[in-house]
Order: C-alpha cells, then structure tokens, then sequence
C-alpha cells in the first residue's frame, strides 16, 4: 500500500485541528465528557477529510490537560485564560496542547495552524494574540527547536 503524500497527511490533521476548535468551543460553553464531544463532531461533514484518530487526541488530550494548560498560558499572557474568547481559548488549548504533548508536530506548525485558524474564526486581530502567546510558549516549552 504506498503512503500518503506528507501534503494529505498535514491537510487532514489541518481539518482534524478545525473539528477540535469547533468541539472546544463548544465544550467551553456546555461542559460535557471528552467523549461526547468525539462523538458528536465524529458524524460532522467535514470528518471524511479529517484524520479522526488525531481529532481524538486533541479533544481528550485538551480536556484532560485543561487546567495545567491554563496555568501555562497564564504566564505568557496579561489576561486570565477564563477571560479570553472562547474561540481563541480553544485555539491555545491546541496550540499548547501540540507543543507540550505532541513532539512530532514542529512547534513552527503548531504555531502556524493556530494562527490561521484564529484568522478565519477569531476576532479581527486574535491572530496576532495567538501567534505573541505560542511563539513565548514555544520559545519555554521547546527551547531547542529555536
């Protein structure tokens, strides 16, 4: 069976990381169990194009870490996390979430997908918050790839 070309593997984790957005956003305004949330975005429209294992590992990484990726995010931020818009509170959560727990993922990626999915989903200059919060987080949390 020949491999997927990288390109295909980096858009279905792109689609899988737009799925768990929208999941934790939703999350953030009726708590739930993380597998709720996978079962419910798991019949979304858009799954057929997502990688659905890696959507899951985001989702129940991100519920699982919640509250030590808050403390985080709190020290490279001048708000608290529970003050920030959901949207872009969901779009940290992952973005720190790679960074921290997902070694494979290059922190430039992490950081990239974060940035382009506040720019199609967050407010007017979220992206620009986003990017400043993750590059301080990555420059702490993978010292090395910089």
């Amino acid at each position: 069976m020949p491999s997927e070309p990288a390109h295909h593997f980096a858009g279905t984790r792109s689609v899988a990381r737009k799925l768990a957005l929208q999941a934790l956003y939703r999350w953030q305004l009726n708590d739930c169990p993380w597998q709720d949330l996978v079962q419910e975005f798991g019949a979304a429209q858009d799954m057929a194009r997502a990688d659905p294992e890696y959507f899951r590992e985001l989702i129940e990484g991100v519920w699982r870490t919640r509250e030590a990726l808050d403390t985080q995010l709190s020290a490279w931020m001048d708000r608290r996390p529970e003050r920030l818009d959901p949207i872009e509170h969901a779009i940290l959560l992952i973005g720190l979430f790679e960074l921290t727990s997902r070694p494979e993922v290059p922190y430039r990626v992490a950081i990239n997908e974060a940035v382009s999915l506040a720019k199609r989903f967050g407010a007017t200059d979220g992206h620009k918050f986003v990017n400043a919060v993750l590059d301080r987080a990555a420059r702490a949390v993978r010292p090395n790839e910089h």
